[in-house]
């Protein structure tokens, strides 16, 4: 399901939208990681902006692409060093919001 804040701007901002679409596909076509690896590490960026619609929408994305509930929070734990255990412990349970969810 669709964050209503993103249908709405999928709806106003048609060419807008139509853009920013294909500059991600262009960018996941440039190079050879594949497409599972890719949620993964836009989770993690997700996680250092500490953008939870984000989270929740590669995390979703990923699950979909066959990884599995570990590989998503090894993804998040990685990033302990980086952007600090509050914000990785943020985005741990913005990655069990979907996954519990799914299990439910």
């Amino acid at each position: 399901m669709l964050p209503e804040q993103y249908k709405s701007i999928r709806k106003r901002f048609k060419a807008f939208f139509t853009a920013s679409s294909n500059l991600g596909k262009a960018a996941k076509a440039a190079g050879p990681i594949d497409e599972k690896t890719s949620h993964l590490i836009q989770l993690a960026a997700a996680a250092a902006i500490r953008s939870e619609g984000s989270v929740h929408s590669h995390t979703r994305r990923a699950l979909e692409l066959g990884a599995e509930p570990d590989e998503i929070y090894h993804a998040i734990i990685l990033l302990t060093s980086t952007i600090g255990f509050p914000t990785v412990s943020a985005a741990l349970s913005w990655a069990d919001d979907i996954i519990t969810g799914i299990k439910k």
